[in-house]
């Protein structure tokens, strides 16, 4: 027999959820580029299980470079159930290798003419590129919707990629910025979505945004004084459904939970689970 939902009956449990999947920023580099945006995923109708406990991770964000000769750390990675978002690469330093390769991409040094390194399909954008010739500017860190920019033909970094927006949580916020580039003169602008800020001249550059996935500000290092980079934004994974379902039947890792505009929304900021 079949008990219809009312007066003193619960609720059927869903079985299907969207998602947004964000993955920690990298770290921007010294001397350097910014880093790259975690991995960003989305996707409507993913199949869930009554009953079965679905692991939530959170990636960290890279730590940006204190030396010109170590690259800015990338981000860890962000998983729901099934779904791996990959951490952001990290931006390449003055003497260090070649930017990383990440959820986006970490931009490049001016110093050695590198060339932005590669996002993941389906997650991310490029780095921008940095060049010695027009005043040592430093590339941006991709974006979720946007490589990011080459250095201009000034002596600024180029400016961080932008992220993607999205309605899940509630209301439109965007996330996944790049971090910008350091420059002589003038750092790049963070990618909108929490992208942190690259720097000019001897000042840190200005880490990601938290549970953004924004990548860090990379920083010019001019002289030799001060200048780090900065670190990327912790990630975050959204979930929801219609609240024509009922609730959760339980979580871990104290996500925020809310009833808007005729959905059930969990935001972890924090690792743990959740059981439909």
């Amino acid at each position: 027999m079949q008990i219809l939902a009312g007066v003193g009956a619960a609720l059927p449990t869903t079985t299907t959820v969207d998602y947004v999947v964000v993955a920690g920023g990298g770290g921007g580099g010294r001397f350097g580029g910014g880093g790259g945006a975690g991995g960003y995923r989305t996707a409507t109708s993913f199949a869930v299980s009554a009953g079965s406990a679905l692991t939530v991770t959170i990636g960290a964000g890279g730590a940006g470079s204190t030396s010109r000769a170590a690259n800015g750390v990338n981000g860890s990675d962000s998983v729901f159930s099934s779904i791996t978002s990959i951490g952001g690469g990290g931006g390449a330093s003055q003497t260090a290798a070649a930017p990383s390769v990440g959820g986006s991409g970490g931009g490049g040094s001016g110093s050695t003419n590198q060339t932005g390194a590669a996002g993941t399909a389906g997650q991310g954008n490029a780095g921008g590129n940095g060049n010695t010739q027009s005043g040592n500017g430093s590339g941006g860190g991709g974006g979720a919707s946007a490589a990011g920019s080459n250095d201009p033909a000034a002596t600024a970094g180029g400016a961080g990629g932008a992220g993607t927006s999205s309605d899940y949580s509630g209301s439109s916020v965007a996330r996944a910025g790049g971090g910008g580039g350091g420059g002589d003169v003038t750092g790049g602008a963070g990618g909108n979505g929490g992208g942190g800020a690259g720097s000019a001249s001897t000042a840190n550059a200005t880490a990601g945004t938290a549970n953004t996935g924004g990548g860090g500000g990379g920083s010019r290092d001019l002289g030799g004084g001060g200048g780090n980079g900065a670190n990327g934004g912790s990630g975050v994974v959204i979930i929801r459904y219609p609240d024509t379902f009922g609730a959760a039947a339980s979580t871990t890792g104290s996500p925020t939970y809310s009833v808007s505009g005729g959905n059930n929304i969990y935001i972890f900021t924090a690792s743990g689970s959740i059981t439909f």
